[in-house]
């Protein structure tokens, strides 16, 4: 058993004096070579408008965003789906999944467009791993989320466990607002395995919350391991994206920087 099943981011300026004094030299002005496009991959239970406060961030800092409305019924819908996001991206992209959304990451990040990853708590499976096989052994000990008894192929959250479990530092009235607003999570795409994970191949960056009692932090850091990511920790719960979106715009832009310099 897998120790994550145990355990379960030149322009050139001369200056006119140079010209006429040839012992000048100048010097090259900096050049921000940071990747400018970012695309946001949301998980389970949740849509693309949780990015918003993040979105908010990186817009303001001069990154192009889109966010990815996933179905969340199949993973292969959800990878081509992301992968039309990909190829409507001006140029190199930076692609970052939350959660189940690691796993559409996972697959679609090996398009040559993408630059790097970013896994916010994030499952970051190996080829012929879902989230369900990962999940499948959980710790003893271990809190485990509320998840309900599938209904047509289709799985929820406990409403009245939903906040303590996915978002227990995010405002009490959003956290019931989301609990009310959940999206149904497909079995199918809990048991999607990744073919070929991008993070064998690209730069990633991991941010792990220390608070989540959806992914176990221990579980997080093994995955990060796994993937030799940059890895960036904060106490927070599962929805940090909600509740701390200054974090994880800092670790997008720290792998945005980073992206471009590997180049």
């Amino acid at each position: 058993m897998s120790v994550i099943r145990k355990a379960l981011a030149a322009a050139v300026s001369l200056s006119f004096t140079a010209a006429i004094m040839p012992q000048a030299h100048a010097q090259p002005a900096r050049t921000d070579t940071a990747i400018k496009s970012v695309i946001l991959v949301h998980g389970a239970f949740v849509d693309g408008s949780g990015w918003e406060g993040v979105y908010n961030i990186l817009k303001k800092d001069g990154y192009k965003v889109t966010i990815v409305q996933n179905a969340t019924a199949t993973l292969a819908d959800d990878v081509a789906a992301t992968k039309q996001a990909i190829a409507n991206a001006d140029g190199k992209v930076i692609l970052v999944g939350h959660s189940y959304g690691g796993a559409v990451v996972s697959e679609a990040g090996n398009d040559p467009k993408v630059a790097g990853l970013v896994y916010v708590a994030a499952f970051a499976p190996d080829q012929g791993e879902s989230v369900g096989s990962l999940i499948a052994h959980p710790v003893p000990g271990a809190p485990v989320p509320p998840v309900l008894p599938p209904q047509n192929g289709n799985l929820l959250l406990d409403k009245a466990k939903f906040a303590a479990a996915f978002a227990a530092d995010v405002k009490p009235e959003l956290a019931a607002f989301m609990a009310d607003a959940q999206v149904p999570w497909g079995v199918a795409a809990l048991n999607g395995a990744v073919t070929q994970p991008a993070w064998k191949t690209h730069k990633s960056w991991y941010l792990v919350t220390t608070d989540d009692h959806m992914i176990p932090p221990a579980a997080q850091r093994a995955m990060a391991a796994r993937a030799k990511a940059t890895v960036t920790e904060v106490a927070s719960s599962h929805a940090i994206y909600v509740s701390r979106p200054k974090a994880v715009a800092a670790v997008i832009e720290q792998a945005a920087r980073g992206s471009a310099d590997a180049r």
